[in-house]
């Protein structure tokens, strides 16, 4: 197989519907505080992982938690794995300090994400 590899899962988002609960519950389980802390999003970065909490599934309307890989070319991979019988759900875009990311789904609609710091 050719193409780009990844550098793995690094981020995982989960969509919470009481963000202050939730966030008590994941630093409890992590054994520290977040190290981003808003109204619209709380992260925290635990042992290479980052592990984030979405009020109410957030712009993209998360229903359960999404998994995104890591990659140096989002566009690529973006490409690779479409053409390999993945659908498009979000078209990478930046969501802040050059980071892009987008979704699209495996052939059974399962939600996988793609990461791309530049």
């Amino acid at each position: 197989m050719t193409g780009s590899s990844t550098q793995g899962i690094k981020t995982v988002l989960h969509p919470v519907s009481d963000l202050a609960k939730a966030k008590a519950v994941y630093a409890a389980l992590l054994g520290i505080e977040p190290q981003a802390d808003s109204e619209y999003y709380v992260g925290f970065d635990a042992e290479g992982q980052h592990i984030g909490l979405v009020p109410n599934g957030g712009p993209q309307g998360m229903t359960s938690p999404v998994a995104y890989w890591h990659v140096p070319d989002i566009e690529a991979k973006i490409a690779e794995v479409t053409a390999a019988g993945a659908t498009l759900k979000e078209p990478a875009h930046d969501v802040g300090g050059g980071r892009l990311v987008a979704t699209f789904t495996d052939p059974d609609g399962n939600v996988l994400g793609l990461v791309q710091d530049r």
